[in-house]
């Protein structure tokens, strides 16, 4: 409990220190020893935080009985769900993928770059394709649902750090172990569930946290590039058009798609809590 007590305080003072960075560049106008550092601190470009929590309360428009903070929070709400789907559907996959390739060296070889490469691929470029593919897709009565789009490409950022970081952990299996294990006649599968698995958790948590964060990136982004509405990533390109006359209404989005990110950080960690609970200390270290 202590340990979680510091990890939140400094994760507090981390916001802290953002926003005294942000208000202190502002008190300098964005000039250090008389230069003029590229972004200029006014109020167009970077209002105050205040101005930002102040404008949560807001209608979101003229008229309208539904606040921004309302707003944001249903937007956030909706991608977290459509990330939670890709993320999941990530794990998966990257979860294969790592055992084929543990258990084939030839695997390894041929699919572990391409894993990699895979990442490379523009996802605006990309997204459009995955629409057009997954609407041609029919299984029985079932039609493709624009969400889906979003969730495989979400779920295409998500799979690469599940695959290296499992399979790093599969092979990190001690030798001794495994040797036991075989002179006993175990079978491959009981050596993957009783012995890989459990050592590969110290290297699945942080795979887990990079592969959360690429799934709400993933979901934000196919969000602008589709148009699919609904979500924190299309709210941001709506309030992004009236950045001239309302800059601070464009943050309030922004600061939804990082309480999102926060918000999967935050399910991974406990996920993590609950597998670690009864491991020994030592072992979680």
């Amino acid at each position: 409990m202590t340990d979680r007590l510091r990890r939140l305080g400094f994760a507090l003072l981390g916001v802290l220190a953002l926003v005294a960075l942000w208000e202190g560049y502002k008190a300098i106008d964005g000039q250090i020893l008389g230069w003029q550092l590229p972004l200029k601190a006014d109020d167009q470009r970077m209002p105050h935080v205040a101005t930002m929590v102040e404008r949560l309360g807001d209608p979101e428009r003229r008229g309208s009985d539904r606040s921004i903070a309302a707003a944001v929070a249903a937007g956030a709400w909706y991608t977290f769900q459509i990330a939670l789907v890709g993320l999941l559907g990530g794990v998966v996959v990257g979860a294969l993928l790592a055992a084929l390739m543990q258990r084939l060296k030839v695997a390894e070889r041929a699919v572990l770059p391409l894993i990699v490469m895979s990442q490379t691929v523009p996802i605006v470029a990309f997204a459009p394709l995955i629409a057009a593919w997954g609407g041609r897709v029919k299984v029985g009565s079932g039609e493709w649902q624009p969400w889906m789009s979003v969730a495989v490409i979400s779920a295409f950022l998500a799979f690469a750090p599940v695959a290296v970081g499992l399979l790093r952990g599969l092979q990190a299996a001690p030798a001794a172990s495994v040797e036991l294990m075989r002179s006993l006649a175990a079978p491959p599968r009981a050596v993957l569930w009783k012995l890989r698995l459990p050592s590969a958790l110290p290297y699945l948590v942080p795979a887990l946290r990079l592969a959360a964060a690429g799934a709400v990136v993933g979901a934000i982004v196919a969000e602008i590039s589709l148009g699919r509405s609904g979500g924190i990533g299309r709210l941001t390109l709506e309030y992004s058009r009236a950045a001239t006359s309302d800059p601070a209404k464009v943050y309030t989005a922004l600061m939804g798609a990082a309480a999102l990110g926060i918000a999967m950080a935050l399910m991974v960690g406990a996920l993590d809590a609950l597998a670690s609970r009864n491991r020994p200390k030592d072992a979680v270290a």
